[in-house]
């Protein structure tokens, strides 16, 4: 789209879905509109506030501008990461794109692993913690950069980060009314469509306080036209017929609560090597555990149903504490500290809720204490190691533990990838997806609470559990335990999968890469099938690393 004037020229992939309350500003500012989409806004906005535009914009995107008038570049990526942005830059030509498997095609690229990355990957299971990806020469805008390219210089810079700043609220009822508003808007801003509108449900505590927020929403015609929706919400879920790995229960209660249309997936194993190929060629990149199969048939069945925007949960465990390596840095920073009321309440709450994490907090600490190398990193070939093994380091942004660890898991190890993955996936099937919890406004928030609205007395997502009382089935709002869309991969291993993951370890191509200690590989998947250990997380990098060479740095392209 471009300007009135053909000046300015946008290319864009999202939403801004504040976009309305954006235009309107722009009228009164003299502004005056042909459309009423957002992607005019963004071209006026520019117009008005350059780069400061993005500012203004409360969204997914990534975007490419092009400003005739001072012959200007300017690309951008939203605050979170949420939509990607990829690109190539010799000096002489800048390509650029949604995927990476585009970039492929860029004449007389050549396609070569970017071999720290690969050692990043199976050394500690990250993707898209930095600029880098598994291509050489395919570089990422980090989430909240932008970049300019002007007389073929290209400058990359941040517009915005999660600063250090704490609220205060005399009463404790405040900070979960205020997260209650914030929650609410964000999903109602979410609620903007012109087509068919879902939700995704796992039966936890995040997808779970969407569902039933948005239940509320969904039915007002000042939100959504009711005809997108349907006579009910409907819902789509990943199940298992192994109670271990089903949460259909939980599932079941938000539905009677709500009266919403639940749609069940069950991923079969049978289906998942004969997927595969199909499944890496959309992600672009390795990926961390066959749950991604999972939330690849949710998508799927979406998209059978006539659905084509989901709403998603992902990021309220990144805000809000809601993994239990959680607790072992509000426990370090109260012995630190010497605070003993932290000490006792959280360590007594961890025994109640929690107490088979006790022992993994056990090892974590005599890891810390006396540190040595992950078993599943020696798998790896001696020289490669040698020459790529790298601590990641921790950010140190705040004054606590705990933040910080949140800060390092929303930024770089954790959410990252699992937006990646959402993105890929909910794409593949031309699903839109949106995330509540990843409106800036409610990050920002949640990082300006007190450790308490997080973790309190051996309870994670305090502040969420708060403001979903009396909305929640209380047996989902005081879940302890945590599954998402998962499958039974630690027995699928040992089981159906375990002659064709022997088979791809065996291989020729997977002796000759020079990043794998074979013998070292195959004893680890001997000790996990015959249950003396779970590899199956170590194990799936391994094999999913080797299948994505054969694909990509092979060109065993799927038809």
């Amino acid at each position: 789209m471009s300007t009135k004037d053909r000046k300015i020229w946008v290319v864009y992939n999202g939403e801004i879905y504040n976009y309305i309350e954006i235009a309107r500003e722009l009228s009164a500012l003299g502004h005056r509109f042909l459309t009423r989409t957002d992607t005019e806004v963004i071209l006026h906005a520019y117009e008005e506030w350059g780069v400061g535009c993005l500012n203004h914009f409360n969204g997914m995107w990534a975007f490419v501008l092009w400003d005739s008038r001072t012959r200007k570049l300017f690309c951008s990526r939203d605050r979170v990461g949420v939509k990607p942005f990829y690109y190539s830059y010799d000096g002489k030509g800048f390509c650029f794109a949604s995927e990476i498997k585009a970039l492929l095609e860029i004449d007389e690229f050549k396609i070569e692993p970017n071999e720290q990355i690969v050692a990043d990957y199976l050394f500690w299971g990250v993707l898209d913690h930095t600029q880098e990806t598994f291509f050489n020469n395919i570089y990422q805008l980090r989430p909240g950069d932008y970049l300019l390219l002007e007389a073929n210089k290209l400058i990359i810079s941040s517009y915005w980060d999660i600063e250090a700043k704490e609220i205060v609220f005399r009463k404790q009822g405040d900070y979960a009314e205020r997260f209650s508003a914030l929650l609410q808007d964000s999903i109602r801003l979410r609620l903007r469509s012109d087509v068919p509108i879902g939700t995704c449900l796992s039966g936890g505590l995040d997808s779970s306080s969407i569902v039933c927020l948005a239940n509320k929403l969904m039915f007002s015609t000042e939100n959504i036209e009711p005809g997108l929706v349907g006579e009910r919400q409907k819902t789509f879920s990943s199940c298992s017929e192994n109670p271990d790995y089903d949460e259909r229960s939980f599932i079941e209660m938000v539905a009677r609560q709500t009266g919403v249309e639940t749609n069940y997936v069950f991923p079969k194993v049978e289906d998942l090597f004969r997927e595969l190929s199909c499944l890496l060629w959309h992600q672009d990149e390795p990926f961390g555990s066959t749950s991604i199969y999972a939330q690849w048939d949710v998508m799927r069945l979406a998209r059978e149903r006539g659905v084509t925007v989901l709403l998603d949960g992902q990021g309220g465990d990144e805000l809000l504490a809601g993994y239990l390596p959680s607790f072992y840095f509000v426990l370090r920073q109260a012995l630190t500290r010497l605070d003993i009321g932290c000490l006792v309440s959280e360590g007594l709450g961890l025994l109640r809720n929690h107490a088979q994490m006790t022992k993994q907090l056990g090892k974590r600490m005599s890891g810390i204490l006396f540190p040595k190398t992950k078993e599943e990193i020696e798998w790896s070939d001696e020289r490669f190691r040698k020459k790529y093994f790298r601590r990641l380091s921790e950010p140190a942004k705040f004054d606590n533990d705990l933040d910080n660890y949140l800060y390092h898991i929303f930024r770089y190890s954790k959410l990252p990838g699992l937006l990646h993955y959402e993105d890929r996936n909910s794409m593949a099937f031309s699903i839109e997806t949106r995330l509540p919890f990843l409106d800036y406004r409610l990050v920002e928030y949640s990082f300006s609470l007190p450790r308490e609205m997080k973790i309190r007395n051996g309870m994670t997502k305090s502040i969420l559990r708060d403001a979903m009382k009396g909305i929640l089935p209380e047996k989902v709002r005081k879940r302890v335990d945590k599954m998402g869309f998962v499958t039974p991969e630690p027995i699928w291993f040992k089981t159906s999968l375990k002659n064709r993951i022997s088979e791809i370890i065996s291989s020729k191509s997977f002796a000759e890469r020079g990043y794998y200690d074979v013998g070292k590989v195959k004893k680890g998947f001997n000790d996990h099938c015959q249950g003396k250990v779970d590899f199956s997380l170590a194990l799936w990098r391994y094999v999913n690393l080797e299948l994505w060479l054969r694909l990509f740095a092979d060109r065993q392209f799927p038809a």
